[in-house]
């Protein structure tokens, strides 16, 4: 069979029984990780008012049986998609897949619980669902080579993300494996997200990922209204992986399918940046607390990245120095170590931190420069360090940011980091939604779940 063939007979089939409990268990930790960063943002994201405005502009706001975390209305299931989608990734706080370079939560657990709430789907099949999305991102984006798909300047999140979404609501809406097959076809002529936002720090990149989750969700609808769609949407002619990589590999998207669970190698975010900054700004914050320096003892710094990270965060190095807004600073080694030198944290209200002339005279000092050292390696998110404090030089490598699967967060941990988000929006309540979240294999159908 053909990728596609094996991936849609995979999305199609997969039961919850057929999943391993540890894995179901991840799913549910990352489905509540992305609901805290979806809740925040909603709130408190610089995009929000104007995506919620372009909704009510075209009528599609108002009573639907969707959830919205953090907005108290509902709406209908390809808005609440595109919302939840846009919300869990507007802070850049959400879940990361090394391998493949992208954020698997934000477009496919959207797609997922809209299908699942119109569907009067149960929790366990919620999560299952989730499952099968994230496994189908994953490997797309390991397949099309995420350095390939960077050069093209593509944003994975976007475009693997959409088959995902797609994977997740068409198994909900019980599509066969021909009618999976037919939602693919529909995405792979919707796949859309550029790299383009670097240029300004424009919101398109949050804005993309919530279009995967509704235009996923929006496929795997048609297929299962009997769309007919293309065939061979993955490896054809035309299809996704010739069309959006220089580099793709097939095999990667089916190796070890339903045996080897990339579920499980997603990591979540202890800061809210690319990714790529996580690893130095790990190193930055055990040197400061190791040896117990000021911001102004720092006399330079050079952060070694894979180029991968270097077309996110480090070029060109002189904008990168001089981060404005949110989204500037999301993408800015330079602003990332800055903070995490002055303050000794990094966290969502560090934000307000741009532009002062403290942090900018920090990032005057702050060299970033491709580190081909770590590159070939299994992940792209390592770190070199040099930096002279006090006359004295030092040298550190970080070969993985903390979070990944390796250490991944405890339940405490995690509780955390969901407060911390939730709380000053919710208050009192967001202990309930906690409490809730942490009930949904239980649930017996979604339907007004989270009424």
């Amino acid at each position: 069979m053909s990728a596609t063939q094996q991936l849609a007979r995979f999305a199609a089939e997969t039961t919850p029984a057929d999943i391993p409990p540890e894995v179901m268990a991840r799913a549910l930790a990352l489905i509540s990780d992305l609901v805290g960063s979806g809740v925040r943002a909603a709130q408190e994201a610089d995009s929000t008012p104007s995506v919620l405005a372009m909704l009510s502009r075209l009528g599609m706001e108002g009573s639907g049986p969707c959830t919205v975390f953090g907005l108290n209305r509902r709406y209908g299931p390809a808005a609440a998609a595109l919302l939840n989608g846009t919300l869990g990734h507007s802070l850049d706080f959400d879940d990361t897949h090394a391998d493949s370079s992208l954020h698997p939560s934000a477009p496919v657990v959207p797609a997922a619980l809209a299908a699942a709430e119109i569907t009067g789907a149960s929790g366990e099949e919620l999560l299952a669902a989730v499952v099968t999305g994230f496994e189908v991102c994953c490997r797309l984006g390991m397949a099309l080579d995420p350095t390939a798909h960077y050069a093209r300047g593509f944003h994975p999140t976007a475009t693997a993300g959409n088959f995902g979404a797609a994977a997740a609501a068409g198994q909900l809406l019980g599509l066969d494996a021909a009618g999976m097959a037919a939602a693919f076809g529909v995405a792979a002529s919707q796949a859309s997200g550029s790299l383009q936002f670097l240029v300004n720090g424009a919101w398109n990149k949050r804005y993309q990922v919530g279009e995967a989750a509704m235009k996923g969700l929006m496929a795997a609808t048609l297929a299962a209204e009997g769309f007919h769609a293309a065939a061979d949407a993955l490896e054809g002619k035309h299809g996704f992986l010739a069309g959006y990589s220089d580099g793709a590999d097939p095999e990667r998207a089916v190796s070890g399918l339903g045996t080897v669970w990339e579920t499980m190698r997603i990591g979540v975010k202890p800061y809210p940046a690319c990714r790529y900054t996580h690893a130095a700004v790990d190193g930055l914050l055990a040197l400061r607390a190791q040896h117990g320096w000021n911001a102004d003892e720092v006399g330079s710094l050079r952060v070694g990245l894979h180029r991968n990270g270097m077309t996110l965060v480090g070029e060109p190095l002189s904008e990168k120095r001089r981060a404005r807004s949110i989204v500037e600073g999301q993408f800015s080694m330079p602003f990332a170590a800055a903070v995490a030198l002055m303050t000794g944290r990094f966290g969502w209200d560090d934000y307000a931190l741009l532009g002062q002339a403290g942090v900018d005279a920090l990032c005057d000092r702050v060299d970033v420069a491709r580190d081909e050292s770590l590159e070939g390696l299994r992940h792209p998110f390592g770190a070199t360090l040099q930096i002279t404090a006090r006359g004295e030089t030092h040298h550190l490598r970080i070969a993985d940011p903390s979070g990944e699967p390796e250490s991944f967060p405890s339940p405490a941990q995690s509780a955390q980091k969901f407060r911390t988000l939730a709380g000053p929006v919710l208050n009192a309540g967001a202990e309930t939604l906690l409490q809730r979240l942490h009930g949904l294999p239980q649930a017996k159908s979604l339907h007004g779940w989270f009424a």
